[in-house]
């Protein structure tokens, strides 16, 4: 079998650099048996900041993907990459140009615009104060105010998805099914949020609980990785998503990312509901 292949990918930001990273970890994601050696360089908006950033540059030649606004740092970093023989790319100007050309106007250049404390920004902040604190059934009596619910036996990943959602801006608590436990009567009630149901197989569901009964050092000879006893937990899970007509997303092969993508679909859908009335 070959080895892996590795190359040296800097990348260069006036902001925080998570445009950069999410872009170039998803096309570098297709390359079988290559490795990106990753440098990043965030909220560089100055000279001297650069020229930190060229100096790692000429000493380990590679890609250089930058989102830079001023047209003096980014002539200097050009010119260091071509210098280097480092094949580089403004990222956002494709797409900057596009847009341009379609609105027939120009954008204003602002560093880290899209991170702006806006009222957008206040409303992410919100949701996930909401979130954590309506983390795994707590406060049931103000489940109504959450935008989206989440529920599922134990390890069909409620809090990581309810934290993604929190962070596009959902508010977004989580309920675990747990067996010989009722529901609260606020959920059975919920009108104006979107009640979703998280399942897995049962060979996932043990894995995972496995796992996490090893890393606590805990006895793992109980029902709570008993196959047989976990499958009926999912079934009957299910049986109360579809008595309740909830929609249903199977998490086993999904990434976190997958499955809010998916949520925030039902979402707008739900909202349509209520837009209609």
């Amino acid at each position: 079998m070959p080895g892996r292949s590795y190359f040296h990918l800097h990348l260069v930001s006036d902001s925080t650099g998570e445009t950069l990273i999410t872009v170039a970890r998803a096309v570098v994601a297709q390359y079988e048996g290559v490795a990106a050696i990753e440098h990043v360089y965030p909220l560089v908006r100055s000279t001297t900041q650069l020229e930190r950033v060229l100096s790692e540059i000429e000493s380990a030649p590679g890609i250089v993907l930058y989102t830079l606004v001023d047209q003096d740092l980014t002539t200097r970093l050009e010119e260091v990459c071509r210098a280097t023989g480092s094949p580089y790319l403004s990222v956002l100007e494709p797409v900057h140009r596009m847009i341009s050309s379609y609105l027939g106007t120009h954008s204003t250049a602002r560093p880290g615009a899209q991170h702006m404390l806006n009222a957008e920004y206040f409303k992410r902040i919100d949701a996930m104060n909401f979130t954590l604190l309506h983390d795994d059934g707590h406060l049931p009596e103000d489940l109504d105010e959450a935008d989206v619910i989440l529920m599922g036996v134990s390890r069909t990943s409620k809090t990581p998805t309810a934290i993604y959602l929190a962070n596009r801006g959902l508010k977004t608590a989580n309920f675990p099914l747990v067996p010989g436990m009722p529901m609260p009567p606020k959920l059975e009630a919920a009108k104006k949020a979107l009640i979703v149901g998280l399942v897995a197989t049962p060979e996932r569901i043990v894995q995972i609980r496995q796992n996490r009964l090893l890393s606590l050092n805990a006895d793992d000879d109980t029902s709570y990785v008993d196959r047989e006893a976990v499958a009926e937990e999912i079934a009957a899970s299910r049986r109360l998503f579809a008595r309740h007509g909830w929609p249903v997303i199977d998490v086993t092969r999904r990434s976190i990312e997958e499955t809010a993508a998916a949520i925030l679909d039902l979402y707008r859908d739900h909202r349509m509901k209520f837009i209609a009335e």
